[in-house]
């Protein structure tokens, strides 16, 4: 089986493509699909880019066209619970739109309002994450188009859907994989607060993101071994 490997950003795949073995790269209609060997698996890993619409995209690419089986995303997320702290991962039991009405979307495949992770990938992140001294929880993602950087819309979306996280990829990339029947899940490593602070690093400042990614790179590469 093939396992497609996803990031929204350059940094958050490029640690993981330097592992694989046998390497070859193809660009497809925007994005480089590096296929290799990863712990004696199949793997195709890619950057899809930032926002719903490319998570999408790139997703559905990956089970058509590399036949991915399984589908892992993993990046960084701002961090909206008292549970854990920057560095920490939120593991996907649950992923969920907060800027979208769900009672239209849900008319059609696959027909939910919010997107479980697969129990078998989240028991292998779960394992990967205590196996690396990682402290995690498995929880609820919350996923929109903007980057969520000021304390009254992080009030906001906490009211609307309590999410122990939130990013601007996974509901996406979980309705498409649940459109076709392929288990997925979501891994964010905490690399901000969603608020004010948050903002000014990761935007203002053109933050650094290789210290959490490096997190998230490892936890993919243990659950690999797992699979």
């Amino acid at each position: 089986m093939v396992i497609g490997i996803m990031g929204a950003m350059p940094e958050e795949v490029s640690q993981l493509c330097t592992r694989l073995s046998g390497v070859t790269v193809e660009e497809y209609a925007g994005v480089s699909y590096h296929r290799g060997c990863l712990a004696g698996r199949q793997v195709v890993v890619c950057c899809a880019g930032m926002g719903k619409a490319n998570a999408a995209s790139t997703t559905q690419v990956l089970i058509t066209r590399y036949g991915a089986g399984q589908i892992i995303f993993s990046g960084v997320a701002g961090n909206m619970t008292s549970k854990i702290g920057i560095g920490d991962v939120v593991i996907g039991r649950t992923v969920l739109y907060h800027d979208a009405d769900m009672d239209m979307l849900s008319q059609s495949a696959p027909y939910l309002e919010e997107y479980p992770g697969d129990p078998a990938l989240i028991a292998a992140a779960e394992a990967a994450c205590a196996a690396a001294g990682v402290k995690a929880i498995t929880g609820r993602i919350a996923t929109g188009d903007r980057f969520v950087g000021d304390t009254e819309t992080k009030k906001k979306i906490e009211a609307a859907c309590h999410p122990d996280c939130v990013e601007m990829e996974g509901a996406a990339v979980s309705q498409i994989a649940a459109r076709n029947g392929v288990p997925c899940v979501i891994l964010r490593a905490m690399s901000d607060n969603a608020d004010e602070d948050g903002y000014e690093v990761l935007v203002v400042r053109d933050f650094d993101i290789k210290e959490y990614v490096a997190t998230a790179t490892k936890i993919v590469a243990a659950m690999i071994e797992r699979l």
